[in-house]
């Protein structure tokens, strides 16, 4: 999945989330923001040939290597494309309540039990000043780590490897949610595809 990047097709339709997510939101954020960030990340390497032949992550984990003249495009909009591919993949109508096997196991023994690991991402998605993202991800040693970015910026910019995120960006929710993303956040996790992010979490480790 290298140059030129394309925006992944959604696996359900606009609706499917409602009423959580409504429609107008989910086209919006999908075809228009994602979209845009993939336009961008491919005009940003339109003439730099040499960084053609990496995937989005690559690009990501080596920011500090792209030219200076791009990075913030590719910082920007590569970031833009990499959270929200992974976003819309653990995404689901009707998913179940927590993950299943090693993922379920690591999530207790890291923060104590799964309802205490909820409440630590959620005040990592609430407390995130202005736009950005709360992550569930896993650090170079294979430890499961709670966290937030600001912006578009990726984990694969800190080295880490994300296996679930939250867009917290105001264009994500406030159609229907206005200033009151802590209801936001709340609706997220019954949407929550635990087998696609099982599926990330064995492929990191």
């Amino acid at each position: 999945m290298a140059y030129p990047f394309e925006l992944p097709p959604l696996k359900f339709a606009f609706n499917a989330l409602e009423p959580a997510i409504d429609a107008k939101t989910m086209e919006i954020h999908h075809d228009k923001h994602h979209g845009g960030y993939v336009n961008n990340l491919n005009a940003a390497l339109k003439e730099y040939a040499q960084l053609q032949k990496y995937d989005v992550q690559w690009l990501l984990r080596n920011i500090n290597s792209v030219p200076e003249g791009i990075r913030t495009a590719v910082r920007n909009n590569g970031g833009g494309h990499a959270n929200h591919s992974l976003f819309w993949e653990i995404l689901t109508p009707g998913g179940s309540k927590r993950p299943s096997g090693a993922l379920d196991k690591m999530i207790t023994d890291t923060f104590g039990s799964f309802d205490a690991f909820v409440e630590k991402f959620n005040q990592a998605a609430s407390t995130r000043f202005g736009s950005g993202w709360a992550w569930l991800a896993l650090d170079a040693a294979g430890n499961l780590l709670v966290y937030s970015t600001a912006n578009q910026d990726s984990p694969y910019m800190d080295g880490y490897t994300p296996i679930l995120g939250l867009d917290v960006w105001e264009h994500a929710y406030y159609l229907t949610y206005q200033n009151r993303r802590a209801d936001y956040i709340k609706a997220f996790w019954p949407l929550v595809n635990w087998d696609a992010v099982v599926n990330h979490f064995k492929m990191a480790v």
